[in-house]
């Protein structure tokens, strides 16, 4: 299945959605953690502190038999203080006497766990350390005891041992902590995706889909469609730029269609589009139009087959002569027939014309047979009707330019051509002539 733009859009805003409430949420469940595990610390170390303190006091000074009793009710009256939740107190036998279970009067002469009885050994040596306590954590009951060393007559005999067992923070006990917050950010993610998902379907996948059918109508052969995107950034530009692409585009087609079809050289629309637009930018042009001597009579001698290679000799020549003589933008056009323009810059001019009429010369010869090229003639019939000699075909070059004199149309270009042609054609051979009239 094809994934759309918009489709793309969704999916990375989906998953950029869920990575960052997983983020948030992580970080508000460890940062709960440490706000309970803190506290459960300065919990555990205050009742650690007040259990040893009532309890050790409870121990020196009541008599051994009396211990169980009176210990047991201090534990009870912690555990309604709130200062403990979970106490048992089990002598160096492991016996237990007291316990906030209150096991002392329901299980007599119940003993503690393996592992808490093993505890009196560490608390023996952590003792040699001047410490009276010992910590370990329950993993599978997920809580802290602190083993806490008791004593009845000297600090170094141990009497008794007080486990104090307190919760430690877990995973549930955190995410009822953020719940709340995780809600809200769930919901200000949704809502914010909601709104950037509106605003990008309007100023992105929007204007995309436009490009896009756009696109279709013009390949389609309407070059009359245009987009019309505001978005007032790229997207626009690139609008318009499209706009500017589809304008050229019919300006490619009308050329194309006025291009001639034996040479594919711009014909008068484009030449006329040329040489106007030279005027309007007011610069200096030498506008060189061409002329074939002879060349009815060639055709009619050879055949039209014939005139149309002469046709397109003289082409090769002038794109040639512009490529390699002339400026980058010089521009060859193709009236019809014999007629051949090149639009050049003066300085210019006079190498590209001594080009066209060497070259022309040499290469025409190409297209008469031998007896033709030694009588250096041929015979056909004049526009009279009359038979004559016709010399081997040259070519008349007319220069126009806006040197000497200001020209301001199209139409002024030409009729002076018109004048200058005359002159040429008047001149044996391949010529170029300039009109050089200020006036």
């Amino acid at each position: 299945m094809k994934l759309t733009l918009q489709n793309r859009i969704i999916g990375f805003m989906i998953v950029s959605s869920v990575l960052l409430v997983s983020a948030f949420t992580f970080i508000q469940i460890n940062n709960q953690f440490n706000n309970i595990n803190r506290y459960n610390s300065y919990q555990a170390n205050l009742s650690t502190v007040l259990v040893k303190s009532n309890l050790q006091a409870i121990i020196k000074d009541t008599l051994t038999e009396d211990i169980p009793g009176f210990t047991q009710s201090g534990i009870k009256a912690m555990a309604e203080a709130g200062i403990i939740k979970e106490l048992n107190v089990f002598d160096t036998q492991g016996k237990i006497i007291a316990s906030t279970e209150n096991r002392a009067e329901t299980a007599l002469g119940e003993t503690a766990s393996y592992k808490d009885i093993n505890k009196i050994d560490e608390l023996k040596n952590a003792l040699a350390q001047n410490k009276w306590y010992l910590s370990a954590i329950d993993k599978y009951k997920q809580q802290l005891n602190i083993y806490i060393a008791l004593f009845k007559n000297s600090k170094e005999d141990i009497s008794y041992v007080a486990k104090l067992s307190l919760p430690l923070a877990n995973l549930q006990q955190a995410l009822s902590e953020v719940y709340t917050p995780i809600i809200i950010a769930v919901i200000v993610v949704i809502l914010a995706n909601i709104i950037l998902g509106y605003l990008l379907s309007r100023t992105v996948v929007g204007p995309v889909k436009v490009l896009n059918e756009v696109t279709k109508i013009i390949a389609a052969g309407d070059l009359t469609i245009r987009t019309n995107i505001h978005t007032e950034d790229e997207l626009e530009e690139l609008g318009q730029t499209f706009n500017y692409m589809t304008e050229e585009l019919i300006k490619m087609k009308e050329r194309a269609e006025n291009a001639n079809p034996l040479t594919k050289l711009p014909g008068n629309i484009v030449i006329h589009e040329q040489i106007e637009k030279r005027i309007q930018d007011n610069s200096k042009f030498m506008v060189i139009y061409c002329d074939l001597d002879n060349f009815k009579a060639f055709n009619d001698k050879y055949g039209i087959a014939k005139g149309d290679e002469a046709i397109k000799l003289t082409a090769e020549v002038f794109k040639e002569a512009a490529k390699l003589k002339g400026n980058p933008d010089d521009f060859v056009g193709h009236e019809g027939g014999d007629d051949f323009i090149l639009v050049s810059t003066p300085e210019k001019a006079q190498d590209v014309a001594n080009y066209i009429t060497s070259e022309f010369d040499k290469r025409v010869r190409s297209l008469y047979n031998e007896e033709d090229l030694k009588a250096g003639h041929i015979i056909a019939h004049a526009r009279d009707g009359s038979i004559k000699e016709f010399p081997i075909m040259s070519i008349s070059l007319a220069g126009v330019t806006n040197v000497h004199r200001t020209i301001t149309s199209y139409g002024e270009v030409t009729n002076i051509a018109a004048e200058v042609k005359k002159k040429a054609k008047a001149i044996e051979g391949s010529v170029f002539v300039i009109d050089q009239r200020k006036v």
